[in-house]
């Protein structure tokens, strides 16, 4: 038997849930750009996400097998370099590698930042699962 979920976490979740979908709704171009050529196994048959709750922030885009995320980060994250440090050593905490893009390097190196992707999704990780899950 299954135990009844705690109405609190239940809310919770259901809040994470709705701002992850409220964030993929508000991408902008250049996140777009990038989640047409991340989608649909596109970088080394890795499955990505967009906007992932990871502990109390969202990724951009996550891969979970091998854990990678990947930050579009736009001219307001200059200055926010504390917070971006802050998510960053969370989400390593956590097993993750965070790959951060500015926005102009997506947009005049697509390319570039496809096969910098691909290498981090390829590279031989240790957190590698070997179970037969979710690329």
């Amino acid at each position: 038997m299954v135990a009844p979920m705690d109405p609190e976490f239940a809310r919770l979740r259901s809040d994470r849930d709705h701002r992850a979908r409220e964030l993929r709704r508000e991408m902008s171009n250049t996140e777009r750009r990038l989640w047409y050529r991340l989608r649909a196994r596109q970088v080394g048959g890795r499955k990505f996400r967009r906007q992932v709750p990871l502990g109390p922030y969202f990724a951009d885009f996550a891969c979970l097998n091998p854990r990678v995320v990947v930050e579009v980060d736009g001219e307001h994250h200059g200055d926010q370099l504390a917070y971006d440090r802050r998510r960053d050593r969370l989400m390593a905490s956590m097993g993750y590698r965070v790959l951060r893009f500015w926005v102009n390097e997506i947009d005049d190196s697509m390319e570039a930042v496809l096969e910098a992707i691909h290498q981090a999704v390829m590279a031989p990780s240790s957190r590698e699962s070997t179970s037969s899950g979710e690329p």
